[in-house]
């Protein structure tokens, strides 16, 4: 697997014309979804209960060791948000593997496993030296490296392998409340409740905020230029 080492900032066109193009393919889903007078399942906590590994063990350490508790729990939640939106991909998928990405994928917002680069690549660097030395098989590990490095990254995430759409999906929900129609209301409210959000826009943003004041061409720049900072203080669940 190709692994991605760096990431800039797009240009508002190319992110524009992503997001466009993914708002039609889901309001397609979802049309279709409803002609066919299909529910939403409802998915109980056990499905996105956290695997039971030493590595699912140990990654959840690390990252208490260095993340505020409203990290940490962004991370569970993308998890169980993922799980939630699997029907959305469609595919098998390792448990254990979207677990230890989404747990792990903002590791680069902290002073610990901050290198200086976009912190998408400087977290997805720390995830990966973490699940070899937990004696992952290399292609699980580059696979956690890549949710890690891509999962922001809009029109690109979604058409990789079922782990990066799911963080993607999830994290983006966490964060934003995009893809909200893609869960059933009391799976979303029962993930919350499991893990509180702990004024957790307020304080991501300033994390954003601190990052793109060090590193201006980072990859959320744009998305922040387009208004980022009002969808994420807009989430009310």
């Amino acid at each position: 697997m190709s692994l991605t080492i760096h990431k800039t900032a797009p240009s508002k066109l190319c992110l524009l014309h992503h997001m466009i193009k993914g708002q039609v393919v889901d309001g397609f889903s979802r049309a279709k979804r409803k002609l066919q007078r299909q529910e939403l399942n409802y998915i109980a906590k056990h499905e996105y209960a956290v695997p039971d590994s030493p590595a699912c063990m140990q990654a959840i350490e690390l990252v208490r060791a260095c993340s505020p508790d409203f990290l940490l729990n962004h991370g569970f939640r993308s998890y169980a948000f993922g799980v939630a939106m699997s029907h959305k991909v469609n595919k098998k998928y390792d448990k254990e593997v979207l677990f230890l990405g989404s747990i792990m994928h903002d590791l680069g917002l902290t002073e610990q496993h901050d290198h200086g680069g976009t912190f998408e690549c400087d977290g997805a660097k720390s995830a990966y030296n973490f699940a070899i030395e937990q004696g992952l098989e290399i292609p699980r590990a580059e696979l956690i490296h890549e949710m890690v490095a891509l999962h922001d990254s809009i029109g690109v995430a979604e058409t990789k392998e079922p782990e990066i759409a799911l963080i993607h999906y999830g994290a983006g929900l966490d964060v934003a409340a995009l893809w909200h129609q893609d869960i059933h209301p009391e799976t979303l409210h029962d993930i919350v409740r499991a893990y509180p959000r702990l004024d957790f826009a307020e304080a991501f943003i300033a994390l954003l905020q601190d990052q793109i004041a060090r590193k201006p061409h980072n990859y959320m720049k744009t998305l922040i230029d387009l208004g980022f900072y009002d969808k994420m203080l807009a989430v009310n669940f």
